[in-house]
């Protein structure tokens, strides 16, 4: 009876252990095509029981990844694509280097068990792409500027749209390109903004820049089937100061001198007088809002006027778009040392030539 009932025990021992064995994966993850992805399985075996190989199948079903678990290591297959992140005797992680729109199925990680068989986890992945748009941008007016946008999936694009954003919440069309070639600049931006005519990296450019550009500005992908993916990045636009100084003299001796520079944000004016303790107090600031986003600072500095003679005073300007401080001397090329300097040299020419002429008439030129 024993001999009978054996293949009958041998049968339940086979079943029990198979439900003893569990492989463990994640049964989805999404991935972002153009990055690397890992993911992995692990398996709960019983006494007795040993991994000896480990497969990685693609929704083909085709092995991408084979190794026994020896030591060393042996590798049987290895695609490309792929590499082995991981190992360990009851697990394995396997990553795809660069996820690319094929490469969205099911995949199988199967470890072959003895004396159990072959055990089997499955992990379904799907592949997405991603906007990816520089960050915010600062724009010099006046000059050139170019937001840049790009999407994973360029098969995928149907249209690009941009839109801006202004400060006070208002949302317009500045541009758009669809996949059938039609290409069209909205009205108000007509002139100054151009579009490239891609739907995978698309390129925005302002030229020249205003003040009036700042905003934020948002690139919209509209995709199928994946819907509409988008990104913003904003825009700030400076103005550059250009500072001018004026000084005027009292009878008294003292000289009040001005500093003014318009620019967007507003900048910075000191001055700088060579150490010397000729000025009286410190210096005054006042700035004008001008209604188009620029700022108009000005910077008085009252000193005693021995110091223009002295070349000593100059106005220094500082500003976020500039690179280092702008310097304007006080004292230019025609100040008062120079215009007396000239006057004497005026005076002490006409006296030569007179001098001259009375020579001339007494002595060479009267007739003997």
């Amino acid at each position: 009876m024993c001999a009978s009932a054996l293949p009958l025990c041998l049968l339940l021992w086979t079943v029990v252990s198979r439900a003893q064995v569990k492989v463990n994966a994640p049964s989805s993850l999404i991935a972002e095509a153009g990055y690397p992805l890992t993911f992995g399985c692990n398996i709960t075996t019983s006494a007795g029981e040993t991994v000896r190989q480990v497969r990685w199948l693609n929704s083909q079903n085709t092995v991408v990844l084979a190794y026994e678990q020896s030591v060393p290591l042996r590798i049987s297959r290895q695609d490309p694509g792929v590499q082995l992140f991981v190992h360990f005797n009851n697990a394995s992680y396997m990553t795809i280097k660069k996820v690319q729109p094929e490469d969205e199925g099911c995949y199988s990680c199967v470890f072959d068990i003895f004396p159990t068989g072959s055990q089997k986890g499955k992990t379904c992945i799907t592949v997405t792409g991603k906007v990816h748009l520089e960050g915010n941008k600062t724009a010099i007016s006046g000059k050139p500027v170019t937001l840049s946008c790009l999407y994973s999936f360029p098969e995928k694009v149907q249209q690009v749209l941009w839109r801006k954003t202004a400060e006070q919440g208002d949302t317009t069309k500045v541009a758009s390109y669809a996949k059938r070639g039609h290409h069209n600049i909205q009205q108000p931006f007509r002139g100054r903004v151009s579009l490239s005519r891609t739907l995978d990296d698309s390129q925005l450019t302002i030229q020249p820049v205003r003040t009036e550009d700042e905003a934020c500005y948002t690139c919209e992908f509209h995709t199928f089937p994946d819907g509409t993916r988008s990104a913003t990045a904003c825009l700030s636009v400076y103005v550059l100061p250009k500072p001018e100084v004026t000084y005027v003299t009292s009878p008294s001796g003292v000289t009040e001198a001005n500093c003014t520079a318009q620019s967007r944000p507003a900048a910075q004016i000191t001055w700088n007088v060579g150490g010397d303790n000729r000025t009286l107090g410190p210096p005054i600031s006042s700035e004008y809002d001008q209604g188009d986003g620029t700022t108009i600072v000005t910077s008085t500095l009252s000193f005693q006027s021995g110091l223009l003679s002295d070349m000593l005073v100059k106005c220094i300007v500082r500003h976020r778009g500039l690179e280092k401080p702008l310097s304007v001397s006080l004292y230019t090329d025609m100040g008062p040392a120079m215009v007396i300097l000239l006057s004497v040299c005026g005076v002490a020419a006409v006296l030569l030539l007179c001098l001259c002429v009375c020579l001339c008439k007494c002595f060479v030129c009267t007739d003997d």
